[in-house]
């Protein structure tokens, strides 16, 4: 039996795994001004979130969906725009470990996200210089766990699936890479990823 190739391209997810998000923020400030919201899930998809992380509605489209929640203009798009960046928190062990991977493997960024958040990220986390290379939702047009966004990162990023594992904190984004040929590794913390990574041979 043929052993598999070993790992060469190692591609991160970003939300859960580089970084945490806090929506509270956020929510509090739509519902002081008016919105009627059960939770984050529920804002989620009245603005129709996957429109913006496709690529299909720019930022400031999204502002003003997110407005339109609280049924007044009262809420300034600025202010959104503060409440709607200001959720992240940066998980430095795995930072560390992605950048200390760029030096012997071909590192890349995966991720579900829209124009917005990766400008903010680039600019206050230099997320974008990790590794080799990123492809964020928004620019493939496609998001997790369809196809079409490994497919477009195995022609752009020249990723042979068999060589190429994918770490992310969600089931489905995990298994749509493996339906593609890619190992995956669902991610539950550092000391748990850095151990999988280990068991794949990866230094």
């Amino acid at each position: 039996m043929t052993a598999p190739p070993r790992i060469r391209n190692i591609v991160f997810d970003i939300g859960w795994v580089l970084v945490r998000l806090d929506y509270r923020p956020l929510l509090d400030f739509l519902r002081a001004h008016g919105a009627q919201l059960a939770d984050r899930d529920a804002v989620m998809s009245r603005i129709r979130l996957e429109d913006h992380e496709t690529g299909q509605l720019a930022g400031h489209g999204l502002l003003e969906r997110l407005r339109e929640l609280t049924g007044s203009r009262a809420a300034s798009l600025e202010e959104l725009r503060v409440k709607w960046l200001d959720m992240f928190e940066l998980e430095p062990a795995m930072v560390e470990l992605a950048h200390r991977l760029s030096e012997r493997y071909r590192v890349f960024l995966l991720s579900n996200i829209g124009d917005l958040h990766w400008a903010h990220l680039a600019r206050e986390y230099r997320l974008h210089a990790i590794g080799h290379g990123a492809l964020p939702s928004y620019v493939a047009g496609v998001m997790k766990p369809h196809a079409g966004i490994y497919a477009e990162a195995e022609r752009r990023f020249a990723l042979e699936p068999a060589a190429t594992v994918f770490v992310d904190d969600r089931r489905d984004n995990v298994a749509g890479a493996c339906s593609r040929g890619w190992r995956g590794i669902v991610h539950q913390g550092y000391r748990d990823t850095l151990g999988r990574l280990q068991d794949l041979g990866i230094a």
